[in-house]
């Protein structure tokens, strides 16, 4: 058995490249709708930080304080994905899954009676605990919620194979990096064109999405059971 064969055989069920692609695609579709819908970042909380201070410095504490609540929701979704992680085991990625799933059809059924602030802690939190639960691919580490990390790995990367002398797999791993960067895109370009289309249905792509996620990880640990 080749290396790459002994990599594809011990990789996690969550860590297994279709499954960060559609982690992906989703992680840009909700940064699109949270922008459009409530003028905040889902997932880049960088910048939401940078808003909130680029607002203060100018004096306009309202609408510095408007992107607080996204950074304390993702907060708390960290500690979330944190605890479940510690008592759910290889468990925890399944059933965070399921609960951003259950969460985005709350919001997306409760959006016209929700004020805009709940939308945004609740979708604040779904994108913490994907950040925190899903954070490699076949072993190595990359985020399905932004491209900064990726880009900089995929470029790495495709240097390394490039220079010569790299390990086998390299030009295979720069093209996944590659892949996630160019999959998020498009993520947050149907994110927003759905948004501005159906704003009060544009949440079941994600889910959908998220639901594919949900079934290829119980698939995998059913497979894999004695």
């Amino acid at each position: 058995m080749s290396a790459l064969d002994l990599a594809a055989a011990t990789t996690r069920r969550d860590e297994t490249v279709e499954i960060v692609l559609l982690l992906a695609f989703s992680g840009g579709y909700i940064d699109a709708y949270t922008w459009i819908i409530h003028g905040v970042m889902a997932n880049a909380q960088t910048a939401n930080l940078i808003f909130l201070w680029v607002h203060a410095t100018a004096g306009n504490w309202t609408k510095a304080l408007h992107f607080v609540p996204p950074l304390l929701a993702f907060a708390a979704g960290i500690v979330i994905a944190t605890w479940l992680r510690r008592v759910a085991g290889e468990r925890a990625s399944a059933i965070s899954i399921l609960l951003e799933i259950l969460l985005l059809i709350a919001i997306g059924i409760l959006h016209n009676r929700m004020p805009d602030l709940a939308g945004t802690l609740g979708i604040s939190l779904v994108a913490a605990m994907q950040t925190a639960v899903f954070t490699r691919v076949e072993g190595v580490l990359c985020s399905t919620v932004m491209i900064t990390g990726n880009l900089r790995q995929a470029i790495e990367t495709i240097f390394v194979a490039v220079a010569g002398s790299a390990p086998p797999g390299t030009l295979r791993r720069s093209g996944i990096y590659f892949a996630l960067c160019a999959v998020f895109g498009c993520g947050a370009a149907a994110g927003a064109f759905v948004t501005q289309a159906i704003p009060n249905l544009a949440l079941g792509i994600p889910v959908v999405a998220l639901l594919a996620v949900l079934l290829r990880c119980e698939a995998s640990h059913q497979k894999g059971a004695p």
